[in-house]
């Protein structure tokens, strides 16, 4: 089993060497939940925003005309620095921080949202993460996540992150939403809305955009060619001519909100307790 700093050391020389490929990304820089999210969040004149693992700074541009300032952390510095390259001049109220997301560099209450997509699969420490989330945001704060998630059924999702981790070497484990709302759960997050939506890749993109070299990518191919019918219906693997064209993957968006008071349920248990 990998440590944390191995993983965290792999997260950074992927997105270090793969900087670009994230900020021009289709996948990543046109979905429609950039637009859901404003909607969702409803985003105020004078909020201070959080985004979490900001990679190339989609969320952050969307949400930066909108609101006061939005601070954008990632773990790995050349990926901010390209990031910040493109976005700074055309937006003045982004603040660009080398942050885990794991421990946050900032104070309790900080933040009026706190933003993070596409990444958590990442994390070593998911229950860290959403730990620090809550803890940097405001009463009342909102936090949305979106990120893929794995199925409920145990062979679908042991499927899903061994064919992530063959892709891309920084795959840590995507979680199944009970996962995710466990660990809300356990700090307090109250979920206020959710979705989820099939997700379509086109597979040589996807199995290159990570992928160290073309060897990497066809051990990607052979290991999604020889998983069951269940699998690939699930995933709906399309074919042609012996070639894969395209999957699909779960997404799931969730918002929720901090408590009105300051003490996680935990906290206020124990007192009573007391």
């Amino acid at each position: 089993m990998e440590n944390d700093k191995t993983i965290k050391d792999t997260v950074k020389q992927q997105f270090a060497k793969n900087a670009e490929k994230y900020v021009t990304s289709e996948s990543h820089a046109k979905a429609d939940d950039l637009t859901l999210l404003l909607e969702w969040l409803n985003p105020q004149p004078d909020w201070v925003v959080l985004d979490i693992a900001t990679g190339g700074g989609h969320v952050a541009k969307t949400l930066a005309p909108h609101v006061q300032s939005v601070f954008s952390t990632d773990l790995t510095r050349q990926m901010l620095e390209n990031t910040a390259a493109h976005l700074k001049p055309h937006f003045h109220n982004i603040w660009y921080m080398v942050a885990d997301a794991e421990s946050l560099p900032f104070l309790d209450s900080t933040f009026d949202v706190v933003t993070c997509r596409l990444a958590p699969h990442h994390f070593p420490n998911p229950d860290q993460f959403v730990r620090e989330a809550e803890r940097v945001l405001k009463p009342k704060g909102k936090f949305l996540l979106i990120d893929n998630v794995a199925p409920s059924d145990p062979e679908l999702a042991d499927f899903m992150n061994t064919f992530e981790k063959l892709r891309d070497e920084s795959h840590v484990r995507c979680l199944s939403i009970k996962e995710w709302r466990e660990l809300f759960q356990s700090v307090g997050l109250r979920e206020a809305n959710s979705r989820t939506r099939k997700k379509t890749y086109d597979f040589p993109v996807w199995a290159t955009r990570m992928a160290n070299d073309s060897e990497q990518a066809e051990c990607v191919k052979q290991f999604m060619k020889e998983g069951s019918q269940k699998l690939q219906q699930y995933f709906s693997v399309i074919m042609h001519e012996g070639q894969i064209q395209s999957l699909q993957v779960d997404e799931w968006m969730v918002l929720c909100e901090k408590s009105p008071s300051q003490d996680n349920p935990c906290s206020q248990r124990h007192s009573q307790e007391d």
